[in-house]
């Protein structure tokens, strides 16, 4: 069964840091692009960032300096590190496998808050 599992996050004080993990199981991460996205209320959900095939990755341009994605093929899990965390990073985070190369399709995690406060 293809499934992505979430963990981390929770309420942080600004100016810190957390690290958000996803699990995957079913199929293998090294060979896909995988993401994460984020929900703030009120708002669409936006890229945060990407890791791909070859183990390059991309950024939205406002996450660049404070946002890490990372993968551990070996644990078959898919990293974020997010440091000097603002209020404004307040939302829900998912993981995103994107398996589209291999006809597969898109599959997401069950989502994680992160809540930025003091």
């Amino acid at each position: 069964q293809v499934q992505l599992v979430q963990s981390g996050g929770g309420l942080v004080q600004p100016g810190g840091s957390l690290r958000l993990s996803c699990a995957a199981s079913g199929f293998t991460i090294g060979l896909y692009t995988m993401s994460w996205y984020r929900q703030a209320p009120g708002k669409e959900r936006e890229l945060v960032a990407g890791i791909h095939p070859g183990g390059s990755t991309n950024y939205a341009d406002s996450m660049k300096a404070r946002f890490t994605i990372s993968r551990d093929n070996a644990k078959n899990t898919v990293y974020l590190d997010v440091n000097s965390l603002r209020p404004e990073d307040t939302a829900l985070y998912y993981c995103q496998a994107d398996r589209r190369n291999m006809l597969l399709g898109i599959t997401w995690g069950q989502g994680t808050q992160v809540t930025v406060s003091s």
